[in-house]
């Protein structure tokens, strides 16, 4: 608890320390089109709130991005996964801009970036300019609108960070995006806190059911319930033009008029984003994949987003209470949804027992615990759950069931398995892997010390030991060996490796290096023969790809250009 509350302290004093009035009209819009979103600031993603808006760029690549004010090139990623391509720029108020996914960047940028790239030998780089090397105007052309990265489809992640390095909603400058439609509704559910409440006649989560009224808004069937109760809410919005189910921007109950709970996706903290966790129903997603926002604040949530509350939005009834609890779901224009929740305090006749299955695990969310199970040992840290929980583990062979995946964990546990019964050869080929819905081993990052191997999860699931010995598949896309490809204007290779994955890749054409950009996506390398680095008519092209276990495959073929 003394960790909790002093990050909740500490998320307090940013806020408090940090507020200043948001500069609206001083960013420009990043696009020179319709400004449609894929994705708003603040909705629910994967252990992560969304830091930015995903703008829409009509399922096409390439469009210019405009610089919307001036400033200088703070820092430049490029990777595989994550924001592939991205750029952050730097302005005199303070602020930072970021974009995401780009194709590729404009002018002096995509040099200088070129340049480090060869450099350094390698596509994946991270650099931090100096203020006066890449200044930027207002309106000038810094990159192009791409799919890099861990992204979806093309598209622009566009986002604003305070001078405290928080994403804030860009809606609050004054990026103006069309909406007209009113937030939709999908489920609305009861939950019974502690051992002593129960709601329609269960101490279990239900939902009710809703009922559509006139004005468009909805109300729910009678709520029969007796002591201290929490709602949640599966809700998302939609701007004109786009049918994608995006993040609310406001959503706030009441109990009789009286304010209960109010989240408002404005601005948060990168420290804070994974207990989003938290905020929502874990087990509710992972079993029917639709996230229901949990509107009260429990232990272990120290979330900013939560404005306001009274008594962390629960709501206590008593026999014969009667009341109307209201939940309202708002958009940034507006245009509001509003849920009654008729209730009645009333006794109930055996009510259903909550569902618990205990098992021979029971772990204190804030002490550290040690579980040894057949070749596996477990190591659990204190906070690395977010409440006491009891554990469904068991051992069989090089295969661990470690409980199910409807608990979220918010720090690292570490699994490590005894290898003494495998040959000392065979010792290198192994990794713990996380067992698939079709049980294959995906990859967990391993390491090795003697016998022992050990990997650090945040998931729970079934981990087993596997082996790789099989080397990457490599395949030319667009060139045959010993042709003549003039007219190319890349150099595209297929490389494959269905177990471990792809860990490194090295392509030269006679002797020098040449830049190769990988699409994990595609499982795709392209050279691009603009950077001028094949010049000979004969070219001897040899690529070196080797995955996480070691395993290489080298590639050699040769090509002819006028």
């Amino acid at each position: 608890m003394k960790h909790y509350i002093l990050f909740a302290t500490l998320f307090i004093g940013l806020l408090a320390t940090a507020q200043q009035d948001v500069p609206k009209g001083y960013f420009g819009n990043p696009l020179d089109i319709p400004l449609i979103l894929s994705g708003s600031f603040g909705e629910l993603r994967s252990n992560h709130f969304h830091s930015g808006l995903d703008i829409k760029t009509q399922q096409k690549e390439g469009f210019p991005i405009i610089a919307p004010a001036d400033g200088y090139v703070k820092r430049i990623k490029v990777a595989h996964y994550g924001y592939g391509k991205a750029l952050y720029i730097q302005h005199p108020n303070g602020y930072t801009t970021v974009y995401a996914h780009l194709q590729r960047y404009a002018h002096d940028i995509e040099d200088y970036v070129k340049q480090k790239q060869y450099e350094k030998e390698t596509f994946e780089f991270e650099e931090f300019p100096s203020d006066k090397l890449l200044p930027v105007k207002k309106g000038e052309i810094i990159g192009y609108t791409g799919n890099s990265g861990s992204s979806g489809g093309p598209h622009l992640h566009f986002e604003i960070r305070d001078p405290a390095s928080r994403p804030m909603n860009p809606l609050l400058f004054g990026i103006e995006i069309p909406d007209t439609k009113v937030p939709l509704v999908n489920s609305v559910f009861v939950y019974p806190i502690g051992d002593s409440a129960y709601a329609n006649n269960s101490k279990n989560r239900n939902k009710l059911r809703l009922i559509r009224q006139k004005d468009g808004n909805y109300r729910t069937e009678k709520l029969s319930a007796l002591g201290k109760i929490g709602f949640g809410v599966s809700t998302y919005d939609q701007q004109n033009g786009a049918s994608n189910k995006n993040g609310a921007y406001q959503i706030k109950t009441s109990l009789n008029g009286t304010e209960k709970f109010k989240v408002l996706f404005e601005k948060f903290s990168f420290a804070e984003t994974r207990y989003l966790n938290r905020y929502m129903d874990y087990e509710y997603f992972e079993t029917n994949r639709s996230r229901v926002q949990k509107l009260f604040r429990q232990d272990n949530n120290p979330l900013s987003v939560i404005v306001s509350e009274d008594d962390n939005g629960y709501v206590t009834i008593e026999e014969g209470f009667s009341a109307d609890y209201t939940i309202e779901i708002t958009d940034y224009k507006g245009n509001a949804m509003r849920i009654t929740v008729p209730i009645e305090g009333k006794a109930a006749e055996n009510p259903e027992p909550k569902n618990t299955k205990e098992t021979d695990h029971y772990v204190y969310h804030n002490q550290g615990t040690a579980i040894t199970k057949g070749k596996f040992d477990i190591y659990i840290p204190a906070e690395s759950l977010y409440e006491n929980t009891y554990l469904d583990i068991e051992a069989k062979g090089d295969t661990l069931q470690f409980h199910e995946d409807v608990i979220p964990i918010h720090k690292n546990i570490t699994i490590s398995i005894d290898a003494s019964n495998y040959e000392a050869k065979d010792l290198s080929k192994l990794y713990i892997g996380r067992l698939n819905y079709r049980g294959q081993p995906s990859y967990s990052n391993t390491s090795r010390r003697g016998n022992k191997l050990t990997t650090r999860v945040r998931t729970f699931g079934t981990y087993t030991l596997a082996m790789d010995t099989t080397p990457p598949t490599v395949k030319p896309v667009n060139f045959d060996d010993g042709k003549w490809i003039s007219s190319n204007k890349t150099l595209k290779i297929k490389i494959e490796d269905d177990l471990s994955g792809i860990s490194t890749y090295r392509a030269t054409v006679n002797g020098t290096f040449i830049l190769m950009e990988y699409n994990y996506k595609t499982d795709v390398l392209t050279y691009d023969f603009d950077d001028d680095i094949v010049k000979d008519t004969e070219n001897n092209l040899k690529l070196i790809v080797v995955d996480t276990m070691g395993n290489s495959t080298t590639f050699e073929a040769t090509f002819f250009r006028k």
